[in-house]
């Protein structure tokens, strides 16, 4: 019998198959989440952040500190499928491309102009009511009364979420709960922004080995040192947790 693709880490079932496989789960609609090393750092200190990463749907494999830090714990080797990757192959897919079928939120006017145009030279034009700028979310659970009632008028297939992580997964936990129809919900953060050139360009080679952040690092190191070293505690979670939960 074929090994099922997921592996329990800190509580958490990361899907560990292939790019191509966690699409086709995806279109079966859910939430779809691929955290980051810093974030997952989190997990004791931030208890709505962890009830919607361990509820999700579909959790990708994202960070490459996570998979190196359970390679010397447990001297197992994981594959990783980055949300870089999986939204380059997200907005090639035939269901994704079809009018009308998507929904994006955005973090702000500007990055939304510049989304929506990197968006149509590869075939999706988006009207201004395909989009939405969220407001900044206060710390704890997340509710946006005016976005779901925006969803439940418009009921589209895919709802993209492009912003911070830490905050999207809490906002794609509480329109999952909340919808009464089943999206496909997507937490892809900064993805598209590595592809527009807001934040650092990541080429493909960058991207395979793990070298996101440190680009993001020199592009801007005030903000992302700070981000990045906060990981380490990640390094602590995955020694004394393993595959159980920290909180």
């Amino acid at each position: 019998m074929k090994e099922k693709p997921f592996r329990t880490i800190l509580g958490i079932s990361f899907f560990t198959g292939t790019i191509d496989e966690s699409l086709d789960l995806a279109k079966k609609g859910g939430l779809v989440v691929m955290p980051s090393g810093p974030n997952l750092a989190d997990l004791p200190f931030e208890p709505e952040y962890q009830e919607a990463i361990m509820k999700s749907d579909l959790v990708l494999l994202d960070s490459g500190f996570l998979k190196f830090v359970w390679w010397l714990r447990m001297r197992e080797r994981l594959p990783r499928n980055s949300g870089l990757k999986f939204l380059v192959k997200l907005v090639s897919d035939v269901e994704f491309l079809k009018n009308q079928a998507t929904f994006w939120v955005m973090p702000s006017e500007e990055e939304t102009l510049l989304n929506k145009v990197w968006l149509k030279n590869r075939g999706i034009a988006l009207e201004d009511e395909d989009c939405y700028v969220s407001p900044i979310y206060t710390k704890g659970q997340i509710e946006d009364q005016t976005l779901k009632d925006i969803l439940l008028n418009k009921r589209p297939r895919f709802i993209v979420i492009n912003i911070a992580g830490g905050v999207q997964e809490k906002l794609g936990y509480y329109l999952r709960c909340e919808l009464d129809y089943k999206p496909t919900i997507i937490c892809t953060g900064a993805a598209i922004a590595f592809l527009t050139g807001q934040q650092a360009v990541i080429p493909p080679w960058a991207d395979r080995y793990y070298l996101g952040w440190l680009l993001r690092c020199i592009k801007a190191p005030s903000r992302y040192i700070p981000r990045y070293w906060r990981a380490r505690r990640l390094f602590n979670l995955i020694w004394r947790y393993r595959d159980e939960s920290p909180g």
